[in-house]
């Protein structure tokens, strides 16, 4: 009698199924593969935030220094300016900055475009930005 009672606890003591477990491993692989993807977007997303930031603070740096400029310093300027900007001094160009001056109207213009748009003409960059992929465009009047 013993035996049988100590027979029927250690039946009803018994682990998981092999189905049981198999179910709770693939709950939690398809939750681990959900996390995986959101910890990738937002990897992504915070990519995409530091390279408008940047764009953004370039564009307000060129501002800047344009209005410290005299009206002759001003005067002086090509009316396109286009540079190729290296941030982190790796050998890489990061951004290329274009500089517009409608002197007329004492107008200043930046656009920051992406590396994959160092080879587009400028002046179609300047009349499409939004379809060149700008990354930030400011601009400002500068009177003296």
């Amino acid at each position: 009698m013993r035996k049988i009672s100590k027979l029927l606890r250690i039946k009803k003591q018994a682990g998981f199924s092999l189905i049981e477990v198999l179910i709770g491993i693939t709950l939690i692989g398809v939750a681990l593969i959900g996390l995986a993807e959101l910890f990738t977007m937002s990897v992504m997303n915070n990519l995409r935030a530091n390279q408008l930031g940047t764009a953004t603070f370039l564009c307000q740096q060129e501002l800047d220094q344009l209005r410290t400029l005299t009206p002759t310093e001003l005067d002086a300027l090509p009316l396109i300016q286009d540079v190729q900007l290296d941030i982190n001094a790796d050998g890489t160009m990061d951004y290329r900055k274009i500089t517009v001056i409608q002197r007329n109207l004492n107008y200043y213009k930046v656009f920051i475009f992406p590396p994959s748009q160092f080879n587009t003409a400028v002046n179609t960059l300047i009349l499409q930005p939004e379809t060149h992929q700008v990354k930030a465009q400011m601009a400002t009047i500068i009177q003296r």
